[in-house]
């Protein structure tokens, strides 16, 4: 009898970590510059042994932990995020949906001095410094639906805004909290449909949110009810920032596509908001979703058909401009995060393999004014990770900082973070791992801000 082939999410650079393990005093190669004083935190899909979910964002989430100090490399540690999905709780009962029942697997956050794994279908799972689970997490009972796993946290107020999102009316509802945690504003947007919002984004006066031809489809049973559909109609929300934003947001039509991750947007010196991002067209979509179902024929790796778009919507005159910027594979946009909102300069990203399995992987950066693109290749049978910007701690330029990313080693059966110079993408040290880190999603630099910060 021919054994069953394993889907590709669970193979290769996405073979998940089988045991929680804590290490200490990591190995460094290189100079870790001792400003980086915190810990990277990376979450990912990583179902347990034995366990074959229907789709790749089904598999539970397992946060890792890195702890830098000094120019250190004090200690690694994994642990899933315990919800009740992980021992096999449905999501669906006979009540409606149980927003704890979370996979908790595609980000994690700080803020209001709360660590939050988040997964967009549910509740945000609180976690403790040793990323041991605390529990779900309602914002003390004024979050009543899914919160987004990419939420954005303003730089200049410190307010984290976010939103949730359903298949089912209301379709869209929007929040604020402000730098302690505490939710002061909450709104249903009105006009939106249930086409699937990933993410969104904030400029200085308005919240961008992106409806693309990707819908609820209640015929897909992968156990991800969505699925690309013509009729769909792409569009851009334009919403006022502000207690009564939500009743003059506008709807823009752009052309058919689907964007998963915001690369950034910003009003322009005209007053106009300019959004960036990598999109898929249809075919693009295909090819990602039949990796993330194990459709039959799908290699290990991923590959991907995607393009760098930017529209400029002129609220003046309700027009909308769009054009392709860039045609390579990429995901995972990054930038300083100080620049959220407002232009910026640099961007960063990960390219993938095109559908024709050109290309590679690779750290990208994307130099905005002189349309200039640099890619650092991470060597074969490699794959980085989402590349985290942390900025210097005497930063003068935009890209004064560092770019921290997971490696996956296929060859060596291992990981590595490799910490590069955001300016020039030279590689500054490489601390290895205990274990091969299986790939995942998003994570975050958590700077020590005080003396309450950890000592272990």
């Amino acid at each position: 009898m021919t054994a069953t082939p394993k889907p590709p999410y669970l193979t290769g650079h996405y073979t998940p970590v089988a045991e929680e393990v804590t290490a200490t005093a990591l190995t460094v190669e290189g100079s870790l510059p001792p400003e980086l004083t915190g810990r990277l935190l990376r979450n990912g899909h990583n179902p347990k042994p034995g366990v074959t979910p229907t789709h790749w964002f089904k598999g539970s989430g397992m946060v890792h932990g890195i702890r830098l100090r000094d120019g250190r490399a004090e200690w690694y540690r994994n642990r899933w995020v315990q919800t009740p999905a992980l021992d096999g709780a449905p999501y669906m009962t006979d009540r409606g949906p149980d927003l704890t029942a979370s996979a908790a697997g595609t980000h994690v956050i700080e803020h209001g001095g709360r660590l939050l794994a988040l997964c967009e279908a549910n509740l945000p799972f609180e976690l403790t410094r040793d990323l041991e689970t605390v529990g779900a997490y309602d914002f003390d009972g004024k979050l009543t639906g899914a919160m987004t796993a990419h939420p954005k946290e303003d730089p200049v107020t410190g307010e984290l805004h976010f939103f949730g999102s359903s298949p089912f009316p209301p379709f869209l509802t929007y929040y604020v909290s402000d730098a302690k945690g505490e939710i002061f504003h909450s709104a249903e947007v009105p006009g939106a449909t249930a086409s699937l919002k990933h993410d969104f984004a904030l400029t200085r006066h308005h919240v961008i949110f992106i409806e693309g031809n990707v819908t609820f489809d209640p015929t897909e049973h992968s156990g991800i009810p969505y699925g690309w559909n013509d009729q769909q109609p792409a569009r851009i929300g334009v919403m006022p920032r502000g207690g009564e934003g939500a009743r003059h947001v506008r709807w823009f039509s752009i052309e058919p596509g689907n964007m998963l991750h915001v690369a950034n947007a910003y009003e322009d010196g005209q007053g106009r908001v300019v959004l960036e991002g990598p999109t898929v067209d249809r075919e693009g979509f295909r090819l990602s979703w039949n990796w993330w179902v194990g459709a039959p024929g799908r290699g290990s790796e991923p590959v991907s058909r995607s393009y760098t778009r930017r529209w400029v919507i002129d609220l003046a005159d309700g027009t909308v401009g769009e054009q392709i910027i860039d045609d390579l594979p990429v995901e995972f946009p990054t930038l300083n995060e100080e620049y959220l909102g407002a232009e910026n300069r640099y961007g960063y990203a990960i390219s993938f393999p095109d559908e024709n399995g050109f290309g590679g992987y690779g750290v990208v950066k994307y130099d905005r004014t002189t349309g200039a693109r640099r890619i650092h290749r991470v060597g074969d049978a490699r794959m980085p990770g989402e590349a985290v910007f942390v900025p210097a701690a005497r930063a003068t330029c935009e890209d004064d900082g560092y770019l921290l990313t997971v490696v996956s080693d296929l060859k060596q059966d291992a990981s590595q973070l490799l910490v590069l110079d955001a300016s020039g993408l030279e590689r500054i040290a490489t601390v290895h791992l205990p274990h091969r880190v299986s790939a995942g999603l998003h994570g975050s630099w958590i700077p020590d801000s005080g003396p309450e910060a950890d000592a272990s």
